[in-house]
């Protein structure tokens, strides 16, 4: 009689037991979001600081030494084109320091002896190794393309930055062009939206879908009508592909 009271008290502690493990609640796996090995830091409009490591980079500074106040000195300037939001000679010759200087040639043309003599030019096509980095010159324009655009190609330069096989595009004053839509493996764009200067929300969005940036901030987005509907922009984003992740940030704190 002992032995079967023992043995049923086996049975049910090892029933138990199964039911337990059976039942054991699951944990789920754990996802974790990478870390971007460049920070996108929003100054104004076509203006920021791209923070790579220890690197600072500049995109077309303007707005004078106060609206970097707080930011690390840059090693890299890069500027895009010719037009007032992109070039500041007054803002270049307070930020310059021992930074290197990239500009198309028509920026040089615009430059005070000073800056032209140390600026280094690229063309559409250009790659050069600057401090690490490679820097390619991708073109910008306007499509239609027409002489009296405000974008004529050849003129202006967006620039793809990589390092480590990690690039970010700023693609500066254009359109979606064929060369935009075919570019590979961006992990951060830049990239405008204010019609008639650039693109609509609608063009924008068409251009992202098409290289599939990982990571995608609309910038340059104030036009003559206003600010343009970057939520708009990011819904077609995500409609078309969710995989695109669409950061949202105030380039224009002071509206």
């Amino acid at each position: 009689m002992k032995n079967t009271i023992i043995l049923v008290i086996v049975v049910i502690l090892l029933g138990i037991g199964l039911y337990m493990l059976s039942n054991k609640t699951k944990t789920e796996p754990v996802v974790e979001t990478e870390t971007l090995k460049a920070q996108i830091i929003p100054i104004t409009h076509a203006t920021s600081v791209i923070q790579w490591g220890d690197v600072a980079i500049y995109t077309d500074p303007t707005g004078g030494l106060e609206a970097f106040a707080g930011k690390k000195v840059p090693q890299i300037i890069l500027v895009t084109d010719i037009h007032g939001d992109h070039l500041s000679t007054s803002t270049l010759s307070a930020v310059i320091a021992s930074s290197t200087l990239i500009v198309p040639q028509a920026v040089k043309d615009l430059l005070p002896a000073n800056l032209a003599s140390t600026s280094r030019v690229m063309k559409n096509g250009d790659k050069i190794l600057v401090q690490g980095f490679s820097i390619e010159a991708i073109p910008m324009y306007n499509l239609p393309e027409a002489t009296t655009s405000r974008h004529t190609k050849g003129r202006g330069n967006g620039y793809v930055i990589e390092k480590n096989n990690f690039r970010v595009y700023v693609a500066g004053d254009t359109s979606g062009t064929p060369e935009m839509k075919t570019l590979k493996n961006i992990d951060i764009a830049l990239v405008p939206m204010n019609p008639p200067f650039t693109m609509t929300v609608e063009e924008a969005a068409d251009a992202v879908l098409a290289f599939k940036p990982k990571v995608v901030y609309p910038y340059h987005y104030r036009g003559q009508d206003g600010l343009s509907d970057i939520n708009k922009f990011k819904q077609l984003v995500n409609a078309g592909n969710p995989n695109i992740e669409v950061r949202l940030e105030n380039w224009y704190p002071n509206q």
